[in-house]
């Protein structure tokens, strides 16, 4: 491997690391390296900063369907994932999206035909190439709310994530349908029986057109988020994050953990080791908070320099 290969690590924000903190050895070694300007917050911002979109909007189930099927041009998408939410005193709660769920090819299988009539009466059409993803297919010129995504809202109350746009009208209709034929489907029924989680909604999100491509040119995205897979596939490649540090050269995407030793064991020590051995020409780091740093394989020549202060700075 070339000594000017980089590495970028994506990390989760401070604050879902709680007290946990890096080894004394390791902020040393970051402490080496140069701060970058803060980057904008947020999970959506942070996967922008290293795969760009062309074009507006947030059309993610668009290129996650061209990344899966290949078919997305010539339509507009809307993904429709199933969800389960409780009411609880203080409202109704998203409380698991998608792979959460564990849903079969059997399941949807018996779901699909129940649901696929109210969205055929609206002109859009339903399916599920992988049990944890479902797709509206819309009109080109349909127009789609902005819709949260599932991960922005888990835990949270759904009617804080309510478009109230005249548009936004007309699905939260179909949602409360929806609702209303897998309350009473008898798969759910047995689906508790068996302890598992309901499957008694669909969350609408990522909307809109295929996006222009940007070329091919972009760095390559490990990650087992199917949207950040998506936006790198989208230019460059998207891939399965690896159990571990692999030293290839790309933007590894470790965000959606909340254990920041498998992060420093994993991923930070041998990404540290590689740019000491010169195996890697770069290693950078960006939260989930906007905090950037880049530290190159000269900088750990910089021993006067202070520890870094990542996380709980």
């Amino acid at each position: 491997m070339p000594a000017s290969s980089s590495i970028t690590l994506l990390l989760p924000a401070a604050a879902r690391l709680g007290r946990q903190r890096l080894s004394a050895a390791s902020m040393k070694l970051l402490g080496r390296g140069n701060r970058g300007p803060d980057g904008a917050p947020g999970r959506r911002a942070q996967l922008l900063r290293h795969f760009p979109l062309h074009g507006e909007g947030w059309p993610i189930a668009a290129l996650s369907r061209q990344a899966e099927l290949g078919d997305a041009a010539g339509s507009a998408w809307l993904r429709a994932d199933p969800v389960w939410l409780r009411p609880d005193i203080n409202g109704v709660r998203l409380l698991a999206h998608g792979e959460a769920l564990a849903l079969t090819r059997e399941d949807c299988d018996q779901l699909l035909p129940a649901l696929r009539p109210l969205f055929g009466d609206a002109g859009f059409e339903l399916d599920a190439p992988d049990p944890a993803r479902w797709y509206l297919r819309l009109p080109k010129d349909a127009k789609v709310p902005e819709f949260s995504d599932p991960g922005d809202a888990l835990g949270e109350d759904i009617f804080d994530h309510l478009d109230i746009s005249p548009e936004g009208r007309r699905w939260r209709s179909l949602e409360s349908e929806a609702q209303v034929t897998l309350h009473n489907h008898p798969l759910n029924a047995r689906r508790v029986a068996r302890g598992q989680a309901p499957v008694n909604a669909l969350w609408f999100w990522g909307g809109g057109r295929l996006p222009a491509a940007s070329g091919r040119d972009g760095a390559t995205g490990f990650s087992d988020d199917d949207t950040a897979r998506a936006l790198a596939a989208a230019s460059g490649r998207g891939q399965p994050l690896p159990a571990r540090f692999t030293g290839e050269p790309g933007v590894y995407d470790i965000e959606g953990t909340r254990d920041l030793q498998w992060i420093e064991r994993e991923w930070l020590l041998p990404a540290l080791e590689a740019l000491r051995a010169g195996r890697i020409g770069t290693l950078c780091l960006d939260d989930g908070d906007g905090w950037r740093l880049a530290v190159k394989r000269g900088h750990l020549l910089r021993v006067w320099r202070r520890a870094a202060s990542w996380p709980g700075r």
